[in-house]
């Protein structure tokens, strides 16, 4: 038998107040396009501040995000949610945050210091989950020459000299924040040239911007999807390359495309079982890596790999989100998995970790209030963890408290 109605009534304005109170809104029902739809302020219960790694690479991630912020006005405008706050709130806020981590060292002083001087809001996260998929990457290392040979026949190129981006602000009020990358063909303007037509119709070859060749094009692929990486050359030599530009056409996940042919499953996915698929299966790497036309331009990097704020990502502290959606150089705090490696580089578990960071970074694959990018540094433990993280987390992001608020 069916509850009276009222009960109904009453067990569903209790579900809702619960939910109220503890800061768990509804989940979303399309994915965030506004920064308003991407962090809710969490009124109530806040989450309990754990850093599972050494305040020195924190202190140092923060330091070298006053160089962006020192770069800014002071009156600029960030976006948290549905609040604003200026490039000076958020200096004073990290400001204030170093001062804390070196008076209170201890997470019950810790936490209380917090919860006293920061507002604290949540991303949230995907349609339909609150959740926050956290995904990894990492500088890679590849074999590569300056000059091409029978073995080093792939090219990297640095940004071309007919690639235009098209601020669409100007032709509308509609069109305010968006943006197109295109070239000039006769007195048209249309797309830039696709992977495709890079990579199979060699549209850029012969116009002087190879930076670098590499083995085979799943590096070139690869090294674009993690943004930079370091080439190491002949002589024991070697550069550090970095994001420069794109050639504005939407990115597509080659890994989800392997899932959907059945090339690979969702048990064994990972960049390490893409690599190994492609290497087996040469006929099909024009394939796969054709049905993501997006297209990463390099440079070379004086002080390794920068996010795009252009600043040094650090280790384990760097944060790649939606740029559209979050504040660049935004303190934040994240909970999540991290993995155990053993001796002979085999994941044996995965355990919680939370952690400061800062939002030093964005992708292409990264889109939405509900996925984010852990910068795991350069190596094979940054390798195996980057390129196997696959996990649902939480993510904050803290501002300072303005005066009688």
């Amino acid at each position: 038998m069916s509850p009276p109605l009222h009960v109904k009534t009453v067990s569903v304005l209790l579900l809702f107040l619960v939910s109220v109170l503890a800061g768990c809104p509804a989940p979303l029902e399309e994915e965030a396009r506004r920064p308003e739809e991407a962090l809710r302020p969490v009124r109530f219960f806040y989450p309990e501040f754990k850093d599972d790694l050494g305040s020195s690479s924190l202190v140092q991630a923060i330091r070298r995000n006053f160089e962006y912020l020192e770069r800014l006005d002071p009156g600029y405008v960030f976006r948290y949610g549905s609040d604003a706050f200026t490039c000076r709130d958020v200096m004073e806020t990290q400001r204030l945050f170093l001062s804390l981590i070196r008076r209170h060292p201890e997470p019950e002083a810790l936490n209380r210091a917090i919860k006293k001087n920061f507002r604290l809001y949540r991303a949230a996260g995907r349609a339909g989950n609150r959740k926050v998929l956290f995904t990894g990457y990492f500088q890679p290392v590849f074999e590569a020459r300056l000059k091409p040979t029978e073995t080093f026949r792939y090219p990297i190129y640095g940004e071309p000299g007919d690639l235009l981006k098209i601020d669409l602000s100007s032709f509308s009020e509609e069109l305010a924040g968006h943006r197109i990358v295109a070239r000039i063909d006769g007195k048209e303007v249309v797309p830039y040239f696709s992977r495709k037509q890079i990579d199979v119709h060699k549209a850029l070859q012969g116009r002087g911007l190879e930076i670098a060749w590499l083995k085979n094009p799943v590096d070139v692929a690869l090294l674009q999807i993690q943004g930079s990486g370091r080439l190491s050359l002949s002589g024991g030599k070697t550069i550090s390359v970095g994001y420069k530009a794109s050639n504005g056409r939407p990115y597509r996940s080659i890994g989800q495309y392997m899932l959907k042919k059945g090339y690979l499953t969702r048990e064994e996915m990972s960049m390490q079982a893409i690599r190994r698929y492609l290497e087996e299966h040469p006929e099909a790497v024009d394939e796969v890596l054709g049905f993501n036309p997006s297209y990463v331009f390099f440079r070379v990097l004086e002080n390794g790999p920068l996010g795009n704020i252009a600043v040094p990502v650090t280790r384990g502290r760097s944060l790649a989100l939606d740029s559209r959606l979050f504040p660049k150089g935004a303190l934040a705090f994240i909970k999540c998995q991290k993995p155990v490696i053993d001796a002979f580089g085999n994941i044996v578990v995965w355990e919680p970790f939370s952690r400061f960071v800062l939002n030093q970074d964005t992708g292409g694959a990264i889109r939405g209030a509900g996925r984010a990018d852990l910068y795991w540094g350069s190596g094979e433990h940054a390798r195996i963890a980057a390129g196997h993280m696959k996990h649902e987390g939480d993510l904050y992001l803290l501002i300072r408290k303005k005066p009688r608020q």
